[in-house]
């Protein structure tokens, strides 16, 4: 398959369409995590469909004293990445051609949701991402576009953009991808040091704590639930490790190690090794929320939740985040 690049959205528009197009927009400096995004939306549209890969910086989700112009710029590099991966076009926009009229007077307002973690550490990124990602679906016009989960506030914001706003497009989270230390592929990766990046590895390790103290606790909830509330129940706990008392199922529930609390602490203890290390690991934020508003979870919460992290190693900053499902109380 031969990649096309287009720089205009009138190029990309001119195209013939006869199956349905799938969008993958990225920042460049593509990497294996992008290229799972493109063979997803090949996957979707199947052979008769499209696939454009959007590459474009955007100047809008950049904050004072943040990396606009140091972000690296790779496009001979992510052609030849997107066209492996089965992309049909690559469009890589100038700044005039997104912002014609300059920065827009008129953007999309992230919200509440958009002022938590993320939102909260780099003031304004998210209403600068949903205008980019808004005017991007316009002038793309997918009938399906692609996101990883890595970055798990940024989709559940989008899903929420799309829906609010009757965008009609299918927004798609891709699962994220991990080098095979653990770490989360990311463009930022690069900046790294070889010290830098030992230290940096306590954000996957810190996530695989919390998830493991979960599995843990799932698993002895279920067992909790499968002993009679007999005397012999009382027995299993007690050779589980759990006290006599919490043979009630209730308090089961409540006090079995790895509820949101103890995840939480499961999960800090590695970040807080890191903070110790050379050079040491500075810790923005440790979340354990609910995805589809990004609040904290309390210890009684139910469904699906994120254990997210957010920290600075050197220069770089970097985040990653694993999803949590909690089971309903016994």
């Amino acid at each position: 398959m031969s990649v096309v690049l287009v720089r205009t959205a009138g190029e990309l528009h001119a195209r013939a369409r006869v199956g349905r197009r799938a969008v993958v927009m990225t920042m460049g400096a593509l990497h294996e995590g992008h290229a799972t995004l493109v063979r997803t939306a090949r996957g979707i549209v199947g052979p008769d469909g499209e696939v454009v890969v959007t590459v474009f910086v955007n100047p809008l989700q950049f904050g004072a004293g943040e990396d606009l112009d140091r972000y690296p710029r790779t496009l001979d590099a992510d052609v030849k990445i997107a066209e492996q991966a089965g992309a049909d076009a690559v469009f890589a926009p100038s700044v005039d051609e997104v912002y014609p009229g300059g920065e827009p007077q008129v953007r999309i307002s992230a919200g509440p949701m958009g002022e938590r973690l993320e939102g909260a550490t780099r003031p304004g990124h998210f209403d600068g991402v949903l205008t980019v990602v808004g005017k991007l679906l316009h002038l793309t016009r997918p009938d399906a576009a692609m996101f990883g989960q890595k970055d798990a506030q940024q989709l559940a914001l989008i899903r929420r953009m799309a829906r609010d706003l009757n965008f009609g497009v299918e927004i798609v989270g891709v699962p994220t991808v991990r080098e095979p230390d653990g770490l989360a592929l990311s463009s930022r990766n690069r900046y790294l040091t070889p010290s830098e990046r030992r230290t940096a590895l306590a954000l996957s390790r810190a996530l695989f704590a919390g998830r493991d103290r979960h599995a843990a606790q799932e698993a002895l909830r279920a067992r909790a639930r499968e002993v009679p509330a007999t005397h012999a129940r009382a027995q299993a706990l007690s050779a589980l490790g759990e006290s006599r008392a919490a043979a009630d199922t209730h308090a089961v529930a409540k006090a079995l190690p790895g509820a949101p609390a103890a995840v939480r602490a499961a999960a800090r203890l590695a970040l807080d090794d890191a903070a110790r290390a050379n050079p040491p690991l500075v810790l923005d934020y440790l979340a354990l929320v609910d995805p589809a508003d990004f609040t904290e979870i309390g210890d009684d919460f139910t469904g699906e939740a994120v254990l997210a992290v957010a920290a600075r190693v050197g220069t770089t900053r970097l985040l990653d985040n694993l999803p949590l499902t909690f089971g309903a109380a016994p």
